[in-house]
């Protein structure tokens, strides 16, 4: 008779956690960070719950993942536990067993819902080698464009798609051009399929004003969450109630 696959329980509590991609952490892939946490929950001794089947695994849901090369202050995950646990105590317990770089900043109990759901959108710092007067000229061209079309290689192979939709806000910090030779702008993003990322907006810019693609931005995410008003970003782990 073939033997059945073990049943697991149903989680007892799921948290909600958010995390930042600092430094050199900038470069791990998704897949990397997953393996590296999935080895920090069980270092921290965290009561996880498993999936049922021939290979359980712990029940850890990922949403909202920034792409590799760019750092962040607002990634998230859940957590479904087998036991209560003071969410207090797993923040540090986590941020103990992580590498320098991969950092929690709150861990908080899920109200119920689906957390991928909050995550409508994105708000982003690029930093550039660039002339400050070029890059707000390619910016007020991108703005009054009504559509932008740019090519990156997916999954499915070379899509080409509209950046500028997904564009909300795009303003050029003034004060960085202080610093000759290099600026700043602010983004924020809308989420949809298929994302448009930051480096697509770089592309926009290229394409519309000729603007030279930076070898090397760097890329920080600022908020994600969900979308209030036109181009805010709330916290998608506020308390709703």
């Amino acid at each position: 008779m073939k033997q059945q696959p073990e049943q697991q329980a149903p989680p007892v509590q799921r948290l909600r956690v958010r995390y930042a991609k600092r430094g050199r952490m900038r470069f791990t892939s998704h897949r990397d960070f997953s393996r590296a946490f999935e080895r920090a929950v069980f270092r921290a001794r965290v009561p996880m719950a498993y999936s049922s089947g021939f290979n359980p695994h712990p029940r850890i849901s990922y949403a909202g993942a920034a792409p590799t090369g760019s750092a962040s202050e607002a990634e998230y995950l859940e957590l479904a536990l087998a036991e209560v646990v003071v969410a207090a105590d797993v923040h540090a317990m986590l941020d103990e067993a992580l590498p320098p770089g991969l950092d929690v900043l709150e861990v908080v109990e899920s109200p119920g819902g689906s957390l991928a759901d909050l995550l409508e959108a994105s708000r982003w710092r690029i930093g550039l080698t660039a002339d400050h007067a070029a890059v707000a000229d390619a910016v007020m061209r991108f703005l009054a464009a009504d559509e932008v079309l740019v090519e990156r290689m997916t999954k499915k192979g070379m899509r080409e798609f509209d950046a500028r939709g997904a564009v909300l806000s795009l303003v050029v910090d003034p004060a960085a051009g202080a610093a000759p030779g290099r600026t700043s702008m602010d983004v924020v993003l809308r989420h949809g399929t298929p994302a448009v990322r930051p480096d697509d907006v770089l592309r926009g810019l290229e394409a519309v004003a000729g603007l030279p693609m930076d070898q090397a931005p760097l890329m920080t995410r600022l908020a994600q969450g969900p979308l209030l008003g036109s181009d805010q970003v709330g916290d998608p782990l506020a308390d709703r109630a």
